[in-house]
């Protein structure tokens, strides 16, 4: 399988996801796109290092350019399910899908680049 892309749009960034629509509907949550490829996240209200247990699944990511302002990002996490969503960085808007092998759910929030990971 060939390596999947990353661009430094994400790559290297950490990114709020506030979901409007979804069974996540109403929560947000902080993702740190690392630069080997792989993703982590958290309940954005959880105190302490986004290492926490929540956190400890980093699977890998792909995160494509679709236009010169929107960005394909996708991942599957171990609890099995897909996260695909779109983010828009003209109106910071996320729109997009959690899926498994049974379950299929459209979402949208919008996004907030809270910055670079080494910083």
């Amino acid at each position: 399988m060939n390596e999947p892309n990353r661009e430094p749009a994400i790559r290297g960034k950490r990114i709020r996801f506030r979901w409007t629509e979804g069974p996540t509907k109403g929560a947000t949550h902080d993702h740190r796109f690392h630069e080997d490829g792989t993703v982590d996240w958290r309940d954005a209200g959880q105190s302490g290092s986004a290492d926490s247990a929540e956190a400890a699944d980093r699977p890998a990511y792909a995160a494509v350019k679709v236009t010169e302002r929107v960005y394909l990002v996708s991942y599957l996490a171990a609890s099995g399910y897909t996260l695909t969503v779109a983010l828009s960085f003209d109106d910071r808007s996320l729109l997009g899908f959690a899926s498994s092998s049974k379950e299929w759910y459209p979402l949208r929030g919008a996004f907030e680049v809270l910055g670079d990971l080494d910083s």
